[in-house]
């Protein structure tokens, strides 16, 4: 576990040291207090927007550091004959990849937790413009409903920040594992490619899910067949990305917050019910990941470590 925790510490340390980390987080937080400081005109809905906004913009960049990390991870160690000295000491395999994986997703976490941290605090500031309160005012029902509002948007934004961490977690998986073959060239786009991907895969359980009706005796049942197998077995495949997409809750719908006026709002979902959907999202990350990591120790014993094809 020792030779696991270094490994891991290495890679993160690797990770948050490069130019396009800092570049990424920079222009992150200047993008988010910029949106931060302009309305929307959503005739009401400003503080929505900006958060939806401002999530979109997070996973976005975080995204792509990741993958950048992911995908030169292994390949370039083994290019350049470093995974061959690394290998000549007493290191398994598996911790390598596991160490790099792990040292990637910490990274990504502590960005995640920067321009989230930076989110929570444009939405703090800008909430009582955007409903036309007074900070300063002296009535007590003034104040007391800025700081409800507050904490019922600001609520339903933790759970959304750790949904995205483990999307990026379960794309993370994907990269290292095809970097212990592809370089950074090649791996990068089909990363990406498998993002689009996993988007698409919600499209693909209605398709499995449908039944042949009053049809199902037709010469065309046996093609249904077909296309419901092959889109069950790519559904089971490719990341289900849905899975971390729970905007329409933490985001559009109100939180029913203890001891606030939105506690017994009928429209309203209740945080138990969003982090126990966190809870389930994060065992099917772990699942994938796991999965993804599998094959890629597949690939991985197989590889060359002189720096060619083995």
């Amino acid at each position: 576990m020792y030779r696991l925790f270094v490994i891991t510490r290495h890679t993160f340390f690797e990770a948050i040291v490069q130019p396009i980390y800092s570049l990424l987080l920079a222009l992150g937080a200047g993008v988010l207090i910029i949106f931060g400081a302009l309305p929307f005109f959503t005739l009401g809905e400003d503080t929505l927007m900006f958060k939806s906004v401002g999530l979109n913009v997070i996973l976005l960049l975080v995204l792509i550091v990741t993958l950048f990390a992911t995908s030169r991870s292994i390949y370039e160690e083994i290019e350049d004959r470093t995974m061959l000295t690394l290998m000549s000491k007493p290191v398994r395999k598996w911790e390598v990849l596991v160490g790099k994986y792990l040292g990637i997703i910490l990274s990504a976490l502590l960005a995640i937790a920067i321009l989230g941290a930076i989110l929570i605090l444009c939405t703090w500031l800008r909430l009582p413009g955007d409903y036309m309160l007074r900070t300063s005012s002296i009535d007590e029902h003034e104040v007391r409903q800025i700081w409800e509002m507050r904490m019922m948007h600001i609520s339903g934004l933790v759970p959304s920040l750790v949904l995205y961490w483990l999307q990026i977690s379960v794309l993370a998986a994907l990269g290292v594992a095809l970097s212990t073959r592809l370089s950074l060239v090649v791996n990068l786009p089909i990363v990406i490619l498998l993002y689009l991907a996993g988007n698409l895969t919600r499209f693909l359980f209605p398709i499995v899910w449908t039944t042949g009706g009053a049809d199902a005796n037709t010469p065309l049942a046996g093609h249904s067949v077909l296309v419901k197998g092959f889109a069950w077995f790519i559904s089971l495949l490719l990341p289900y990305l849905e899975t971390f997409d729970l905007q329409n809750k933490t985001v559009y719908s109100v939180i029913r917050l203890a001891g606030t006026v939105y506690a017994d709002d009928p429209r309203g979902v209740t945080l138990g019910n969003i982090w126990g959907y966190t809870a389930i999202a994060a065992a099917y990350a772990i699942c994938y990941a796991a999965f993804a990591l599998g094959l890629g120790m597949l690939l991985f014993e197989g590889r060359e470590l002189g720096g060619g094809e083995g």
